[in-house]
């Protein structure tokens, strides 16, 4: 059986999804599937190859559909310029030759609209849930749409809507990928990372909910201790010129941006710092209660110990046993729980441990077998 992820969305990109939605396609080859991802044929800033950007087994096929790139006039009128793109990619697929045994997995709604009205068996990815949208799926998909949540918050809001068939399954790591790394310090030699600083390290966008703004201002509280240095990896160039902003405009010396890394990089980066941070705040229901961040599970096969917000999303998987869990949004919470890590070896030693026992069941494989088991044999 052939399973064709579709998504309309720039592939590869340097947001996470990209990632996730890559290694999804591998996984499900990787157990003896014929994978195709659909993606629109748009220009590419980012990278051409997909599978040298992202680190891929060249397992399973990429199919760029032609349609007309207008996300440019985005600058002129606004959200019109993706819903126009949206219109032209699904156009394009509603007369797409397929295989009438595909099984046809996204993460866009439409699509599974197009291919459920042509008669094919289509499974939802729900990362977030739209309530406005719910009637339009309950009318048009029914209440028995296979649907593959991200987490258990995600699911119990589709459940509470009234949809019966659902699976949650939290996003994953590839563990190997943090094994035989080397010595810390010379890693950070390699890296350019000081070897007299303890770092504490955040990897991945900026978005205001990611909570990199209360994490500047938790070094804002320890810039006296000189002994410090915050890491931020990720984001683009507009929001790393808004942060850099606020680091000059209060004078706050201990941070270093880095910026963008290839994710082939992040685990030495990773392995390289004190305490990892995973600050989100509570300001969308998203944060709160639907997200699954890659890098949760990254940081727990990392073998450094993890500062997280005390979220409802988070602690899905994180807890007092894995990690130290400080109050949202917090920038003091944060400085006393950077503090408590780099003073207490004892802690670091149990967290660490627990964290890297707890992450093995949250590989890849594991994640795509249960997805594999739920889509083909329930």
């Amino acid at each position: 059986m052939k399973i064709v992820y579709i998504v309309n969305t720039l592939m590869p990109t340097d947001k996470a999804h990209g990632y996730q939605i890559s290694k999804t396609c591998e996984k499900f080859a990787g157990f003896g599937y014929d994978v195709e991802l659909w993606v629109p044929n748009r220009k590419n800033h980012v990278a051409d190859d997909l599978f040298a950007y992202y680190g891929l087994k060249r397992n399973f096929t990429l199919g760029k559909i032609p349609c007309p790139d207008v996300i440019f006039l985005g600058h002129y009128i606004g959200p019109l310029a993706f819903y126009a793109q949206t219109f032209f990619f699904s156009a394009k697929l509603f007369f797409k030759n397929i295989e009438k045994n595909s099984l046809i997995y996204s993460r866009d709604i439409l699509p599974i609209f197009i291919f459920k009205l042509r008669g094919f068996n289509v499974v939802y990815n729900a990362h977030n849930w739209a309530k406005k949208m719910k009637w339009f799926i309950r009318l048009f998909l029914g209440k028995n749409l296979k649907i593959v949540c991200n987490s258990e918050g995600t699911k119990r809001q589709i459940a509470r809507d009234g949809f019966r068939n659902l699976l949650a399954v939290p996003n994953g790591v590839d563990i190997e990928e943090f094994e035989n790394l080397g010595d810390k310090f010379e890693i950070r030699k390699k890296l350019g990372l000081p070897l007299d600083k303890k770092i504490v390290m955040y990897v991945g966008h900026l978005y205001g909910w990611k909570g990199v703004g209360a994490m500047i201002d938790s070094a804002k509280l320890l810039r006296e201790r000189k002994d410090i240095l915050f890491v931020i990896i990720g984001g683009d160039k507009e929001e790393q010129k808004k942060y850099a902003e606020k680091i000059a405009r209060e004078h706050i010396g201990n941070v270093l941006l880095l910026g963008h890394k290839l994710k082939q990089d992040i685990p030495k980066y990773l392995t390289s710092a004190d305490v990892l941070l995973l600050p989100n705040v509570a300001t969308t229901e998203e944060s709160k209660s639907y997200t699954s961040p890659i890098k949760m599970f990254e940081y727990m096969a990392s073998g450094v110990p993890i500062l997280a917000s005390d979220l409802p999303s988070l602690r899905e998987v994180l807890t007092e046993e894995n990690s130290v869990l400080v109050k949202s949004g917090d920038p003091q919470a944060f400085a006393a729980g950077i503090e408590k890590i780099l003073s207490d070896t004892e802690l670091c030693e149990y967290v660490t441990r627990n964290a890297k026992r707890d992450v093995k069941k949250y590989t890849w494989d594991a994640y795509a077998k249960k997805i594999l088991d739920f889509i083909i044999t329930s």
